[in-house]
C-alpha cells in the first residue's frame, strides 16, 4: 500500500532549496489524493479504506461538476440578470483601464522594483540552516498570520512578494503629482481594492490553509464551498451570517410596542413604557432608509431602543418601506415631509408641544434639512432637541464614498435602476467594498474556499438585510449633496417650497461621531458644528459607523471624548482639549436630554399604545414594513 510521507509539512532540512520543498509538498498532496490508484501495483488488491478514499474523491468531483452544470443551465437564459454585474469582460476592461493610469514605465521605479524583488527573493530562497518560520519576515499582514504561510518557504515567498508589490504600487499612486488630487485618491482606492482582490489568500492554489483543508476533508470542503458560492450567486449577495439564525420580531427587533401610524412610505412604531413615569417630551428616532431600523434594536442587551425606554423615554421609531415600483417618484422632499408629519403626529397623539429627535446617517442629513424648513416656516419650536448619529451635511470631505461619485459613475448608476428603484444589493456591495478585506475576501475564503459553516452574528445579519432605494431620490442625493455639496450653500436647495439655510437652525443639538468611521468620517461630521447656530454638544465616540453608535453601557467597551470648553473652533482644538471617558456615551446623552426638559408624567393613556379602547393600533412591533424585501 502506498503511504503518504510522515515528514512535517513545514520541515526543511539544511541545504534543501525552497523550490525543492515546494515540489515535495505538492507531490505529497498529489500522493495522498491518488494513493488508492497505486495500490493494485503493490498489493494486488485495494483495501476497503483505499476504495472508500477513491470513491470519496470521485463522488465529490462529480458533485462539483453537477452543481455547476445545473446552475449554469438554470441561468443560461438570464443574459440580463444581476449575475451580469460579474461579467469577466467588464472586470478585464476595468483592470486594463486601471493599469493604464499607473506610471509603470518610470525607469527609476522599475529599478526600485527589481532591486527590492531581488533582495526579497535572495533572502527567502537562500539555503537555510534552520526551519523556515523561526526568523522575522520583512512585512506582516493579518491575512497571513497562520504559521503555514511562514513554515513553507514558497508560501512565504508568495505572500511577501505580494505585500511588497502592493506597497510599491500604492507608493507609485501617491507620487502621481500630475493628476487632480481627487482623481489620485480615487485611483488609490481602486488600486487598494484591486490589490485586496488579488491576494494569494483568495486563491486555493496559493493558500496552504485551503489546500490542507481540501486534503483533510477529501474534497468535502470544496463541495460545501461550491454550495455556498452557488447559493450566493443565486441570491446575488454575499452571505456573512447564518441566514436561518435570526427572525425579525422573534429573536431580533423584539422590544415590545405597536405600529400606531402608517403611510405608503413608512410605519411609525411606539414602544411600550417600562417605567411608571416617563419624561413628558417624547423621542422620535429617524433611522436611515439604507438598511433596516433594527440596528438600534438588535437584541435586549444591545438595543438602544430598549435602553432608552428603560431610561423613562417614550420612544417612537420610523420604519421606512423598502422601495418598489410604487415609489418611483419619491424624492427628498417626500422624506422631509414624512419627518415633519411624524413630528406632528407624535405631538398630537401625546398632546405635547415638542419632541426630541434623533437622525442617524442619511436620516440625520435629512433631519438637518427638516429643521431648516421648520425654521423657515416659523415652526422650529416643534423640536425640543436634535441628536445626530454619524450624520453629514457638508460633503467636501465625506470619505471613501466620494470615490464612487463622479459624472461617469453617476451615469453608470442609471444602468442598475429598474422600475424606478435601486436594488439594495448594489448599495450593500458598495459599502462592503469600502472594507473589502473584512467584508468580502475574508468571507470568500471562509465560505467558498474553506467551506466553513456560517456563524450566527446579529450585526452581520442586519448588514445583509438590504433595502431598495427610490432611484430619483438616490440620484439627486448623490448629485446635489455628495458631488455638488449644495446643502451647506444657503438657498441652493429647496424643500416643500422653502429655501434651505442650515444657519437658521438654532435647536439644541447633540452630535455624535465615530473615531474610526469610514462612511461618515469624524472631520466631516464635525462640520455640522460650523453650520448650526444653536447650542451644540459634540461627542467623539470610539469605534466606527455602527459599533460607535450601538455601544450599550453594560458592554463596557470603547470610550468617548468630550471637550467642555466654550467656543471650540475646530476638530483639532476639540481633540487637544478633550477628556477621555471609558465605556458608552449613552449615559452622557440621556443626561443631556434631561437637561433640556426633565418634567415627568405618568405612563398611562396613549403612553401605552393600544392599552385603551379608543387607542386603535395597526399591528404589533416591529411591523410588516421591516419584513418587506
Amino acid at each position: 500500500m502506498a503511504k503518504a510521507s510522515s515528514k512535517p509539512a513545514g520541515s526543511n532540512p539544511a541545504g534543501e532549496t525552497p523550490f525543492a520543498a515546494m515540489l515535495e509538498a505538492q507531490a505529497r498532496w498529489t500522493e495522498m489524493m491518488f494513493a488508492p490508484l497505486a495500490e493494485p501495483a503493490t498489493t494486488g488488491e485495494q483495501s476497503p479504506n483505499a476504495l472508500a478514499d477513491l470513491q470519496k474523491w470521485a463522488e465529490n468531483a462529480t458533485r462539483l461538476q453537477t452543481m455547476w452544470i445545473e446552475f449554469c443551465q438554470r441561468h443560461a437564459l438570464e443574459a440580463n440578470s444581476e449575475m451580469m454585474a460579474g461579467d469577466p469582460a467588464k472586470w478585464f476592461a476595468m483592470f486594463e483601464s486601471w493599469t493604464q493610469q499607473l506610471p509603470f514605465a518610470d525607469p527609476a521605479e522599475q529599478q526600485r522594483w527589481w532591486t527590492e524583488s531581488a533582495q526579497l527573493w535572495q533572502a527567502l530562497l537562500a539555503p537555510m540552516e534552520e526551519a523556515k518560520g523561526d526568523g522575522e519576515l520583512p512585512r506582516e499582514d493579518r491575512r497571513f498570520a497562520d504559521p503555514r504561510w511562514r513554515e513553507q518557504p514558497i508560501y512565504a515567498l508568495i505572500h511577501q512578494t505580494y505585500l511588497m508589490l502592493t506597497e510599491r504600487v500604492l507608493s507609485m499612486v501617491e507620487k502621481m503629482d500630475h493628476v487632480d488630487p481627487a482623481k489620485r485618491e480615487q485611483l488609490k482606492f481602486a488600486t487598494q481594492s484591486m490589490a485586496e482582490a488579488l491576494s494569494p489568500a483568495n486563491f486555493a492554489a496559493t493558500n496552504p490553509i485551503v489546500l490542507d483543508r481540501i486534503m483533510e476533508t477529501r474534497g468535502d470542503s470544496l463541495v460545501k464551498g461550491m454550495q455556498n458560492l452557488l447559493q450566493d450567486l443565486q441570491k446575488g449577495q454575499l452571505t456573512h451570517s447564518d441566514p436561518q439564525a435570526f427572525v425579525v420580531g422573534e429573536n431580533i427587533a423584539t422590544t415590545p410596542g405597536h405600529v400606531v401610524h402608517e403611510t405608503p412610505l413608512y410605519q411609525l412604531i411606539q414602544y411600550n413604557p417600562s417605567t411608571e413615569k416617563v419624561l413628558s417630551v417624547p423621542l422620535v428616532i429617524f433611522p436611515p432608509w439604507i438598511n433596516r431600523f433594527y440596528i438600534l434594536d438588535l437584541n435586549e442587551k444591545k438595543s438602544f431602543v430598549k435602553w432608552a425606554v428603560d431610561q423613562g423615554l417614550t420612544v417612537f421609531m420610523v420604519s421606512w418601506k423598502s422601495a418598489d415600483a410604487s415609489m418611483k417618484d419619491v424624492v427628498w422632499d417626500d422624506y422631509i415631509a414624512a419627518q415633519i408629519e411624524v413630528i406632528d403626529h407624535v405631538k398630537t397623539r401625546l398632546r405635547q408641544p415638542a419632541v426630541h429627535t434623533i437622525g442617524y446617517c442619511v436620516a440625520g442629513t435629512t433631519l438637518a434639512a427638516t429643521l431648516a424648513v421648520l425654521a423657515r416656516k416659523g415652526e422650529a419650536n416643534k423640536v425640543k432637541s436634535a441628536t445626530f448619529f454619524t450624520a453629514q451635511v457638508d460633503f467636501d470631505d465625506a470619505g471613501e464614498l466620494l470615490h464612487f461619485i463622479d459624472n461617469q459613475q453617476l451615469a453608470a448608476i442609471k444602468g442598475v435602476e429598474r422600475d424606478g428603484y435601486i436594488d439594495g444589493r448594489y448599495m450593500a456591495a458598495t459599502f462592503n467594498l469600502l472594507r473589502g478585506n473584512d467584508l468580502i475576501w475574508n468571507y470568500v475564503v471562509r465560505n467558498y474556499l474553506l467551506g466553513e459553516d456560517y456563524t450566527a452574528f446579529d450585526l452581520l445579519h442586519w448588514n445583509g438585510d438590504v433595502t431598495n432605494l427610490p432611484a430619483k431620490w438616490h440620484r439627486d442625493y448623490l448629485q446635489d449633496l455628495y458631488r455638488d455639496n449644495l446643502l451647506v450653500k444657503p438657498g441652493r436647495l429647496e424643500a416643500l417650497g422653502e429655501k434651505i439655510d442650515l444657519t437658521k437652525v438654532k435647536v439644541p443639538t447633540y452630535i455624535q461621531a465615530g473615531k474610526d468611521d469610514h462612511i461618515a468620517p469624524v472631520n466631516s461630521v464635525w462640520k455640522l458644528t460650523e453650520h448650526f447656530n444653536g447650542p451644540i454638544r459634540f461627542v467623539l465616540a470610539g469605534s466606527g459607523h455602527i459599533a460607535g453608535v450601538v455601544n450599550p453601557p453594560a458592554a463596557g467597551k470603547y470610550q468617548y471624548w468630550i471637550n467642555e470648553d466654550e467656543g471650540v473652533a475646530s476638530l483639532e482644538e476639540f481633540r487637544e482639549g478633550a477628556t477621555e471617558h471609558p465605556g458608552s456615551w449613552w449615559p452622557d446623552w440621556i443626561e443631556w436630554i434631561r437637561q433640556q426638559d426633565d418634567k415627568e408624567v405618568a405612563a398611562t393613556g396613549k403612553r401605552k399604545p393600544g392599552s385603551g379602547k379608543t387607542d386603535k393600533v395597526i399591528e404589533p412591533a416591529p411591523g410588516r414594513y421591516v419584513k418587506t424585501r
